[in-house]
């Protein structure tokens, strides 16, 4: 029997060889993309349509019609493609329907060659959109899966393609509109061959696979071991750095953020059924009470215990694919988490007993763990690329609605620990990168940071105590604002040779505590420069501060406040994902209790950093 999915919900495919059908009831051009492990098509040669409706693994439709038939062979596709994208849009300047919301829903239904239904799918709640993608077929883990989307655009198709990084989109679109009106399209090659017959010029062999394969990329034993194949029907086993990229922390980096992604959808999906099933069931509700024949009586109550009884069957549905889709990735968590290198550890992970000084700078950095309501034991890793693009403002003050361990906390408590969770981040972004990679700088103008900053002097992480009183302020912002100056006029002049030898050419790291205190106009006129022209020349920002008391600034910190990357040192639900906008729940990187492994840390890189120095 097929599955039913609803907007953002997943199910395997056991089989690489599909049809997918599409009825729209009205004439609608269909289409495939493809993406990349990052989501981007490459070029216009990864989008089969009318004009050019094969692809090696693509076959689709060479013209608009009510009902397609579209051929996919996954294992045909190009090894670095992990998304086919079916895509739907209506046809312009023919005086038909502008938009999804004034024709039928349109129904995708995904089959096997023999034409058994795996999944169907009817793209619903369409209002101004002409163009949608329908559905995707995603790698993971090895498997292939099928996820229910309608995403639609009211820009329509060149919107779609815009979306999905295609330069040029407009044009193509343009083109693919006027051969589908004009009823031609353009000669086009024959599809491969075949697996095991000769390869046309330009290909791998006859499966039509692109050779990843250069001297700067890890050996094929370097690649992640393949999971055992699943039985037919059951979901694969999780790998842990089964995902693309050239390295293993590479790998690791993308399958986490797969597993954001997937746990953002798998939820919008839940939530958005259970919406359904609150909805209907008012709509029947409602309808037993308009009519005063069927107001009371058993014949109410009959009507009353079905809808009740239809709503509970559809969220106990509903709730059993998510916790079916959830219990794929906790199976996924436990494999990656133990497998995650330095930089993407929690500080609770082994990997930190047995730590030694890197001999280079790592791609990411975790800065905490995400994790949603319905299952907050499931927790995505929070990972940043660097070097740091943004600024950091840890959130020192209480406003909005607080967690329940901010409540518990009076005012000097949420200070204190958000200049510990400062002084986390600090050590770990020391901790993963070489010996004098960074160097640390503190203003604390109050002094009241220094509990909180005892592991990074004791340890000498700072090389300078930390800058006290407006003295203290503006002697570090003008070093730091010189520094960016020069660095800049080398950069622009192409005379970096020239740069003074005492200038320090590690990558700068500004840790500014109780701002706005000991600021004055021109001290602040500093930071802002810092915060925007610092991070493209090595130097970064992080503020320990309260929105509430730099308000007094009025609109002069705004473009600062929001070029700033706010974490909480308290669980906070703040974040919002790109995919469907959940409010995701922020857990800081902060050791466990009564745990020395940040200090520990901190010396291993003193002792490090003096065997280091002549």
């Amino acid at each position: 029997m097929a599955a039913e999915l609803i907007r953002g919900q997943n199910h395997p495919l056991s089989d690489t060889r599909l049809e997918i059908r599409v009825s729209a009831g009205q004439p609608v051009v269909a289409g495939v993309t493809l993406n990349d492990d990052q989501g981007r098509m490459r070029d216009a040669a990864w989008i089969a349509h009318p004009a050019s409706p094969r692809l090696p693994g693509i076959e689709v439709s060479p013209q608009a019609a009510a009902d397609h038939r579209l051929a996919v062979d996954l294992d045909a596709l190009p090894a670095d493609v992990h998304r086919a994208n079916v895509l739907l849009a209506l046809v312009s300047g023919v005086g038909g329907p502008a938009s999804f919301g004034a024709v039928a829903a349109p129904a995708i239904a995904v089959t096997g060659l023999d034409g058994t239904e795996i999944v169907r799918y009817t793209v619903t709640d369409l209002t101004s959109e002409s163009a949608i993608v329908a559905v995707e077929l995603y790698r993971r883990n090895g498997a292939w899966k099928v996820r229910a989307l309608g995403q639609g655009y009211a820009g329509g198709l060149a919107a779609m393609l815009e979306d999905q990084g295609l330069p040029q989109a407009r044009q193509l679109a343009g083109t693919i509109n006027e051969a589908v009106v004009s009823g031609m399209t353009r000669a086009v090659a024959a599809p491969p061959p075949p697996a095991g017959q000769p390869g046309q010029p330009g290909q791998a062999g006859g499966t039509g696979r692109i050779n990843l394969q250069h001297p700067n990329r890890p050996a094929p034993s370097a690649q992640p071991a393949a999971a055992a194949a699943p039985a037919p029907g059951q979901p694969a086993q999780p790998v842990a750095g089964d995902a693309a990229g050239h390295t293993m922390e590479e790998r690791l980096y993308n399958q986490v953020w797969g597993m954001f992604e997937d746990l953002a959808r798998t939820a919008a999906a839940y939530r958005s059924a259970v919406d359904f099933a609150d909805s209907r069931m008012e709509r029947e509700l409602d309808q037993v009470l308009s009519d005063p024949a069927t107001r009371v009586g058993p014949a109410a109550d009959l009507a009353r215990t079905g809808a009740r009884a239809k709503h509970s069957q559809l969220v106990d549905q509903a709730r059993g694919a998510f916790e079916r889709d959830v219990a794929q990735l906790v199976a996924e968590s436990e494999v990656v988490e133990p497998a995650l290198p330095l930089a993407f550890a929690r500080w609770d992970n082994p990997v930190w007993q047995a730590y030694r000084v890197p001999g280079e700078a790592p791609m990411a950095l975790r800065l905490g763990d995400l994790s949603l309501p319905e299952r907050v034991d499931l927790r995505i890793p929070m990972l940043v690329r660097l070097p740091l693009q943004r600024g950091l403002w840890v959130d020192a003050g209480r406003h909005g609605t607080l967690s329940p361990e901010a409540a518990a906390l009076d005012a000097d408590g949420i200070r204190g620990l958000a200049a510990e969770t400062a002084t986390a981040v600090v050590a770990r972004l020391l901790a993963v990168h070489p010996v004098g990679a960074f160097t640390v700088q503190v203003i604390d103008p109050a002094g009241s940071a220094a509990a909180a900053l005892a592991p990074l002097l004791e340890t000498g992480a700072l090389r300078e105590a930390p800058g006290l009183g407006h003295a203290g302020v503006t002697t570090v912002l003008d070093r730091l604002t010189q520094r960016v100056d020069l660095v800049q006029m080398a950069i622009r002049s192409r005379a970096v040779d020239a740069l003074p030898p005492d200038l320090d050419m590690a990558e700068q790291l500004l840790v500014v505590h109780d701002f706005p205190h000991g600021f004055d106009d021109r001290a602040v006129t500093q930071l802002r420069y810092l915060a925007d022209e610092g991070p493209s020349v090595g130097v970064h920002l992080v503020m320990v501060a309260d929105r509430e008391d730099a308000r007094g600034y009025g609109p002069v910190l705004d473009p600062l406040w929001r070029s700033l990357l706010r974490v909480t040192p308290v669980p906070d639900d703040h974040l919002v994902d790109p995919w469907v906008g959940h409010s995701w729940t922020y857990e800081p990187p902060l050791a466990p209790g009564n745990s020395r492994v940040v200090s520990q840390v901190l010396e291993h890189l003193a002792v490090a950093r003096q065997r280091s120095t002549p």
